[in-house]
């Protein structure tokens, strides 16, 4: 029996987890959820320093074979940090707080990959001086440490920007916390000066968006694929994430040398990967917008479907040690997307779809994975802010083709009186 602890777990994590086919492995989860109520509360008290401590203590003795977490916040720093002191396969931890940090990463990418750099420059949230700006207006905006495109935005001149950034107390001490961690972890004595108090502009870049996802073991990496993403027309919010990509392959090979060449700039090794990028159509050009340092665990069944592979296996024979198996074979379906559902308006969804729908769903289309994400009145209000809209569901599914895709996705938006636009 293997014993695999899941640090900080997303729901699609439990998902993965939970299918048939994990004969011969634990897993135990620790650590709480960031986006859901009463469980968030205790981010008010969190100490990561003490929880390391109380991790190490409570699992020395346990017979641990591997320590992961998909969790961007700080779920993926903690585990780094506790498989090293543990002994156990893992990422080192350095690697990932420069690929967290978005100033720092952008340095590296400047580096090694200059053309494919936007400019980009780094202010403290409380900038009062229009003379710190380094960049002419508008250009874009988001913390140097954050996940899910908080706070991220054009900006079209200084007042607009100072806008952004005036907080409330309760929403200053939430983003205080939410950073603490990370603060914590990634020291200046280890050469991160620029904490995560911070923010990052960046000139405006425009394209077609995507996900290179895949991993690294033994200074190797092995890739997945490329996803597409799709955003709400006239927006930066995501609208849903289409398996296999559009892109051609000679694009796609092009990304994935400008990854490779990234992720060995940074050390990066023995772990998952996410890379954002886009391309211009027009141009040829492609920039690089971030990478994430973990399994993008909601497009992780997307490659599933398609392609026979599942990435929790290669994560779970990843982090115990092992030398993950990729091997490719037929999926159920020619093509997967997963469907994100927000509103623009400030309004909730309401009532949640009802028992009979569910098991409609379940009946119809019984691959289909539907998330709901309820929203408090404080919550949805914050959420409009930092974001400008709201998600309120994800639907991941396959079909024969783009689309028979389609069609079930628009039957399922029909019976659940969900939005399709």
């Amino acid at each position: 029996m293997k014993n695999i602890l899941v640090l900080f777990p997303k729901d699609w994590d439990r998902v993965g987890l939970s299918r048939p086919g994990w004969a011969g492995h634990r897993f135990l989860f620790d650590g709480f959820d960031l986006f859901r109520f009463p469980q968030n509360a205790r981010l008010l008290g969190f100490d990561v320093g003490r929880y390391l401590d109380s991790l190490e203590r409570k699992y020395r003795r346990a017979s641990l074979d591997g320590v992961f977490s998909n969790n961007e916040y700080f779920g993926v720093l903690i585990a780094a940090e506790l498989a090293r002191r543990l002994g156990l396969p893992g990422t080192p931890p350095v690697a990932l707080k420069t690929a967290q940090h978005k100033f720092y990463c952008r340095q590296v990418m400047a580096r090694v990959a200059p053309e494919a750099t936007p400019r980009f420059f780094a202010f403290p949230y409380t900038l009062r001086e229009p003379r710190a700006i380094e960049l002419p207006f508008p250009f874009f905006v988001k913390p140097v440490k954050a996940t899910f495109s908080v706070l991220a935005r054009r900006v079209d001149s200084f007042a607009e920007l100072r806008r952004h950034l005036r907080f409330g107390p309760l929403e200053t001490f939430l983003i205080k916390k939410l950073v603490q961690p990370f603060n914590d972890l990634a020291t200046p004595a280890e050469g991160f000066a620029i904490d995560a108090d911070h923010m990052i502009g960046e000139e405006l870049i425009s394209g077609h968006q995507v996900n290179v996802d895949g991993f690294v073991r033994g200074g190797k990496v092995h890739f997945l694929g490329i996803v597409d993403s799709v955003m709400y027309p006239g927006t930066h919010a995501f609208q849903r994430f289409e398996y296999p990509s559009r892109v051609p392959l000679e694009i796609r090979e092009r990304m994935r040398a400008h990854a490779e060449r990234l992720l060995r700039a940074l050390g990066f090794d023995h772990g998952f990967f996410n890379v954002e990028m886009l391309w211009d159509p027009e141009t040829g050009a492609i920039k690089l917008i971030e990478i994430n340092p973990r399994l993008a665990s909601q497009l992780a069944d997307l490659y599933h479907r398609v392609d026979g592979v599942n990435p929790y296996q290669l994560l779970v024979e990843l982090c115990t040690g092992e030398a993950p198996k990729p091997a490719l074979s037929a999926g159920a379906f020619g093509a997967a997307a997963s469907f994100v559902f927000r509103r623009f308006d400030g309004t909730s969804l309401g009532r949640a779809p009802a028992a009979h729908h569910r098991l409609w769903l379940r009946q119809r289309y019984p691959d289909a994975e539907l998330m709901l994400y309820r929203k408090r009145p404080r919550g949805l209000r914050r959420e409009m802010k930092w974001l400008g809209s709201h998600r309120y569901a994800v639907l991941n599914m396959g079909g024969a083709g783009r689309d028979d895709l389609e069609q079930r996705f628009r039957a399922v938006c029909r019976r659940l009186a969900f939005d399709t636009e």
